[in-house]
């Protein structure tokens, strides 16, 4: 930590302007980058089911309804086993 903080310091008076940027975006979120290192948890997760609606909403090129676009995000984000591949076709039982 105290040599993330010293780097910091060294990029906001660095004359590079991207320097000075990331200096002050790691300083604005440092809590949080430190954060992870101690807990090991990411949102990486929460941006991959986002990748998935958003895919959803482009292939579907809208829903009728909030409700409609709400149902299709659950389906493709549960990863459910045994689906037809077709709605109207039955999926053989397995056991």
């Amino acid at each position: 930590e105290p040599l993330l903080r010293k780097w910091v310091s060294w990029a906001r008076r660095c004359r590079l302007t991207p320097f000075k940027k990331l200096g002050a975006t790691i300083r604005d979120h440092l809590t949080g980058i430190l954060r992870h290192f101690d807990t090991g948890l990411s949102n990486g997760q929460v941006e991959a089911f986002n990748a998935q609606i958003q895919a959803a909403k482009a292939r579907a090129k809208g829903y009728r309804t909030d409700a409609n676009l709400i149902a299709i995000s659950y389906l493709l984000c549960a990863k459910l086993r045994h689906l037809p591949r077709h709605p109207w076709l039955h999926a053989p039982h397995q056991t």
